[in-house]
């Protein structure tokens, strides 16, 4: 997943979707995609002590007499193959991380984000950050103040229920910014575009890595 969504094509058809939304409102969308929003370090470490616990109860109770000297160094070698293997497989990383962690985590680095890409710099505080993080699958939204999500009503949360819904389902980018185009419709009607809209945020995502 996180391969196809930082490729050049995948950022071309983000700034297209952005395009697309503008054109209609005066709201001023910017997409940043990252490829974790936490470090989780501690999973990996949890996943290694409990493969070096499983490792020592192997070494006490198997039938075979095996050397004490042996002990340490398999018992430490078997942490190491329990970090290494949360770092190496991403969906038991995430299996293994709590769900409020992974959401607080994405819901602090998007707003950081905000904040870092200017989106809060626009002359009508229209700015709204869709904020991908891969490897949570998560999608956080963020709006300045101008954008007044309260009036939008289920036609709004229908639509980032569906962005959520297609990075969850498909590793492919395409079915995610198809969702991400649902978001125009609220927008254009409660933010039209005016006559003197310009554009003050650049199209392609920003602070991907």
């Amino acid at each position: 997943m996180a391969t196809t969504f930082l490729e050049d094509a995948a950022r071309t058809q983000a700034a297209e979707a952005v395009a697309a939304i503008e054109s209609q409102t005066a709201a001023e969308v910017v997409v940043s995609v990252r490829r974790a929003s936490g470090d989780y370090a501690h999973t990996d470490a949890r996943l290694g002590a409990a493969v070096a616990f499983v490792m020592l109860l192997v070494l006490l109770f198997i039938p075979q007499e095996v050397h004490l000297f042996a002990f340490p160094p398999v018992v430490l070698l078997s942490y190491a193959a329990g970090v290494m293997g949360g770092r190496l497989l991403p969906s038991l990383r995430r299996a293994l991380t709590p769900r409020k962690l992974q959401e607080d985590s994405v819901r602090t680095a998007a707003k950081a984000a905000f904040t870092e890409l200017g989106v809060s710099h626009t002359s009508r505080r229209t700015g709204i950050l869709v904020f991908v993080s891969l490897f949570e699958r998560r999608v956080e939204v963020v709006t300045d103040y101008g954008v007044d999500t309260s009036l939008m009503g289920a036609e709004w949360q229908e639509a980032l229920t569906q962005l959520s819904a297609a990075l969850s389902a498909s590793p492919a980018p395409e079915p995610f910014f198809q969702a991400l185009r649902r978001v125009q419709a609220p927008l254009s009607r409660v933010l039209p575009r005016l006559e003197d809209d310009v554009n003050e945020l650049p199209d392609m995502p920003g602070a991907v890595a």
